[in-house]
């Protein structure tokens, strides 16, 4: 009996999907971060000015949070499996564009062909797993799913800087296409097709507008400070789609009986509470990558390998500390665990503002898996959180404003700390460089402030600027933390929901 079972084709069937549905869920969360360490060289490659560097996780962020609303009526319409092989050869495709892209535009559509693609992913991995297996193993697979996609995030940096400093930047992303054809072969040969008898109805107007909000916002971050902010038409056009987006949509929510996000969510304190403080939990999670890897190349000089392997603490951090915090016994009230997460994040930035050129590589590891294990605690407490009072019927609604809030988080956090970066770095720049008299004494180093000397003068003017222009955005990050903590003190105690 147990040999006939061990070559159940069912099993085998359900393994292979097990399999496939967790790589897809790292795939598609580990090129969020893995070109970070391998940033430096794709600007040269690319000739990418430094404010379009944040560009590449921005936009595929933006992308997959345009698609992944939409996910449950293209699986009701036409598949979850029809929709799934897609989204993986779409994402194969941007995947090989990336590798060929020569301009910062066509690096920048690769990016977003790969987040719009990636949107379905991570939500169908998850579906199709609880679909395919018994309840009693649905706790198991879901911790399963929630530390694959965390550790897809938090590893990208590493295996990033490895291979570009051995194998180039291209192979950051040739590295993912062997896994879509396994998904795709997988999903193919043992994947059941399914579709909703009667197709969800589909809020194109709600969509449409909160899209054009959340597009409008993203690209005013990110192309203000080169177009000079309100000072070009450009500038008005976006904040103009911003607010008339929002807007419409606000009003679609109040007036619309039948919306993709049922307005029951914001009744419940619980969940908007939680959902806030994900958003700062996304605000801190990428963007203290964004400014690290660079810090550590361009600053300190650090090859990419190495600058990749110092952020592995941080990710053994964060996973240890959520697998914990998740197998918490249940006497414990969950707001102490999201107020000590914070706290340990809160603490852990302002360790980064202690950051000097002349440190080795201890502050950096140390903040890091301070940081990894409040980001660890909170994720898991929050998601507890917002769900233990909402209604079950309100669940499947609530993950796409649960996970959006994060996602958004991430990009409008990479976004704010790009902006005041690079002109904190300009202040920063213009104030020593007035200190560059003939009568200091710096100015007589190099015996003449003209030729040569200047530039290596202005070399090294540049590097301290830019190294308090990143410490600045470490302080932004933990204010943004300090003003969302007292929120903590108002969630009740989590109850079962009715």
């Amino acid at each position: 009996m147990s040999a006939i079972s061990a070559s159940n084709p069912a099993a085998d069937g359900h393994r292979a999907i097990t399999i496939a549905a967790l790589l897809a869920t790292y795939m598609q969360a580990v090129n969020i971060s893995l070109p970070n360490a391998a940033l430096l060289h794709i600007q040269g490659t690319m000739s990418m000015a430094d404010d379009e560097a944040g560009w590449v996780f921005s936009w595929y962020i933006a992308a997959s949070i345009i698609t992944m609303p939409m996910t449950r009526w293209l699986a009701g319409r036409y598949g979850r499996k029809a929709v799934y092989q897609l989204s993986i050869a779409v994402f194969a495709l941007g995947l090989v564009l990336a590798t060929l892209a020569t301009t910062t535009m066509q690096f920048m559509a690769a990016r977003i062909v790969q987040g719009a693609a990636s949107g379905p992913l991570a939500p169908l991995s998850l579906a199709i797993l609880l679909d395919i297996l018994p309840a009693q193993r649905h706790a198991r697979i879901s911790l399963m799913w929630t530390i694959t996609l965390v550790l897809g995030i938090v590893s990208g940096p590493s295996i990033g800087g490895w291979l570009c400093e051995y194998f180039g930047w291209g192979s950051i992303f040739t590295l993912s296409l062997p896994m879509a054809g396994f998904i795709l072969l997988a999903m193919a040969l043992s994947l059941p097709e399914k579709k909703a008898e009667q197709p969800p109805p589909f809020d194109a107007f709600g969509l449409a507008t909160l899209a054009l909000g959340l597009i409008g916002l993203q690209a005013l971050l990110d192309r203000g400070e080169r177009v000079d902010w309100f000072n070009s038409a450009e500038s008005w056009v976006e904040a103009a789609a911003a607010v008339l987006g929002f807007g419409l949509y606000l009003v679609h929510i109040l007036t619309a009986k039948v919306h993709f996000l049922s307005k029951a969510l914001f009744r419940d304190r619980n969940f908007i509470l939680s959902a806030i403080l994900f958003f700062a939990f996304g605000f801190v999670l990428l963007p203290t990558m964004a400014l690290t890897s660079p810090m550590l190349d361009e600053l300190l000089g650090y090859p990419a390998d190495t600058t990749g392997m110092m952020a592995v603490p941080r990710s053994i951090a964060l996973v240890v500390a959520l697998i914990l915090t998740v197998r918490a016994p249940s006497r414990i009230d969950n707001r102490w665990l999201v107020a000590g997460g914070m706290a340990l994040i809160i603490y852990a930035n302002g360790r980064m503002l202690g950051y000097s050129p002349l440190m080795d590589w201890r502050p950096v590891i140390v903040a890091g898996v301070i940081q990894g294990a409040g980001l660890g605690i909170l994720m898991p407490a929050l998601t507890k959180a917002a769900f233990s009072t909402l209604d079950p019927a309100l669940r499947p609604e609530g993950t796409v404003l649960f996970n959006l809030s994060r996602l958004y988080g991430s990009t409008i956090g990479i976004a704010l700390v790009q902006t005041f970066f690079h002109q904190n770095t300009q202040a920063m720049h213009l104030a020593l460089a007035k200190q560059l008299i003939p009568t200091r004494a710096a100015a007589h180093v190099t015996g003449s402030i003209a030729g040569p000397g200047l530039v290596s003068l202005n070399h090294i003017i540049t590097g301290q600027a830019a190294f308090v222009g990143i410490i600045g955005q470490f302080e932004v990050m933990m204010i943004a933390m300090l003003i969302v903590s007292p929120l903590v003190l108002f969630l009740r105690k989590p109850r079962p929901a009715r």
